[in-house]
């Protein structure tokens, strides 16, 4: 049987029949890896003919599949309610943030109930059960073997019939009858067509855990993200206690939920009150610093917008931000100054977002200009402050979604004062104004909070 050889952008999976210097995709220089697999293998298997025909919607009967927990609340959350059964979930995120910790809690979570098979590539079972150890897992229904044959997997798969499986990771395992190496755009993108097979004809649902490249995205091709029901990133700075699981893409649910983990040495602890994690070092009383609220999926956030200006050594001061986008922190910056006057030409100013959470909403701009505010003037807000808000070129304060929601978990972490827009105040609750304040423009609001 002849081989058919072609070129993949190692960076976007994008082929050709020769190579390139340069992907006219992704823009990647010297990223082209020659690879070559039997014509007619693999993939085209995987479309081979079957006896379907074409039904009308109506025709079609409604199965009701119940989630399974994970026993993992935070989990839970971010998957839409729990896992849905014959899904197939891909996990990725830094070297040594804790992956492989969170799967083998969820296999033993999991296996209490049902029976579980957890694949490692990385590492020998033995290691794996010590590890197991330390986080005091005990199962009667969790199975351990260490494999990368692909085809082996599958064996293991249709002998054990296993309700989940857990693959760490997808880039240690490989197909024999292809020659490019284990890791490789061709070996992961036919070890994801295996495993999504698998789990739509058996209906047991796959974790897929994946690396990471040093641009932060998913190693291997873009299309292994669509290949998949549900896309979750592992994030935290890997010398901090804090992880966040986020979900980029999920069939199933929202995909704006977090969740939140604190690592400890008995593995990944759910943090009960994100808000209070978030704002447990925060110093009162100090300038530069304001709070928000923030929404992440169905969740209010607090946190804290800290911002920091100096006089400036260089003819073009610095701007720098953690956590919210430069771009927009720079027209933050322009407001301000022109409706309220300040002179910041000729000053450094950094901004973070405090805990590693990065914000996307317009709801926090407020917060970023009064915390700018706070240090230049040298003058901290009022005690108890939280403010929200979408701040427009000319300097007034436009609404926000869910002011309600967020105002009821300022109260309940003890806050006194929120300073909310002024659009705000008719869909809210009479029992609630006298903890608001609505404002119209900066003006109003640098008043208010100082």
């Amino acid at each position: 049987m002849g081989l058919k050889r072609r070129f993949v952008c190692r960076e976007c999976g994008f082929e050709s029949a020769k190579w390139l210097g340069r992907c006219p995709e992704c823009s990647s220089w010297n990223s082209f890896d020659e690879i070559s697999s039997k014509k007619d293998d693999l993939s085209d298997n995987f479309y081979k003919k079957n006896d379907t025909r074409p039904m009308l919607l109506n025709e079609i009967e409604s199965i009701e599949r119940e989630r399974v927990s994970s026993g993992i609340l935070e989990l839970d959350r971010v998957l839409g309610g729990g896992i849905v059964p014959g899904s197939l979930v891909l996990i990725g995120g830094d070297p040594g943030i804790g992956k492989s910790t969170l799967m083998l809690q969820l296999g033993g979570n999991l296996g209490k109930k049902h029976k579980v098979l957890y694949i490692t590539g990385e590492e020998s079972i033995k290691q794996v059960k010590m590890r197991a150890d330390r986080l005091d897992i005990k199962s009667n229904y969790f199975y351990l073997v260490c494999e990368n044959d692909m085809d082996a997997i599958q064996d293991y798969i249709k002998e054990l019939s296993p309700q989940f499986a857990i693959l760490d990771s997808v880039q240690t395992v490989f197909i024999p009858e292809l020659e490019s190496p284990p890791g490789s755009i061709n070996q992961v993108r036919e070890v994801t067509s295996r495993c999504l097979r698998i789990s739509k004809e058996t209906g047991t649902t796959i974790f897929l855990v994946g690396h990471v490249t040093k641009e932060g995205n998913l190693a291997g091709p873009k299309t292994l993200e669509h290949m998949v029901d549900t896309v979750l990133y592992f994030e935290g700075e890997r010398y901090q206690s804090y992880r966040i699981l986020r979900s980029v893409k999920n069939r199933f649910g929202s995909t704006n939920e977090i969740g939140i983990f604190e690592m400890r040495e008995n593995g990944l602890v759910e943090v009960e009150s994100p808000s209070n994690f978030l704002l447990s070092g925060r110093t009162k009383n100090s300038p530069g610093s304001i709070v928000t609220c923030t929404i992440e999926g169905t969740r209010p956030l607090l946190i804290e917008v800290q911002a920091l200006t100096c006089s400036s050594g260089f003819n073009i001061p610095r701007r720098q931000t953690y956590g919210i986008d430069y771009n927009k922190a720079v027209l933050l910056i322009a407001v301000l100054e022109k409706s309220l006057g300040l002179f910041l030409n000729k000053e450094d100013i950094f901004i973070n977002i405090a805990g590693g959470i990065k914000v996307t909403e317009p709801a926090a701009d407020l917060a970023v200009v009064l915390a700018i505010y706070s240090s230049f003037k040298n003058k901290a807000a009022m005690e108890g402050l939280v403010v929200l808000g979408e701040v427009g070129l000319s300097g007034e304060v436009r609404s926000v979604s869910y002011a309600e929601k967020r105002i009821y978990e300022a109260l309940k972490l003890g806050f006194s004062k929120i300073i909310i827009p002024k659009a705000n105040l008719k869909d809210i609750d009479k029992k609630l104004m006298n903890n608001v304040i609505g404002v119209s423009n900066l003006y109003e609001a640098e008043k208010e909070a100082f």
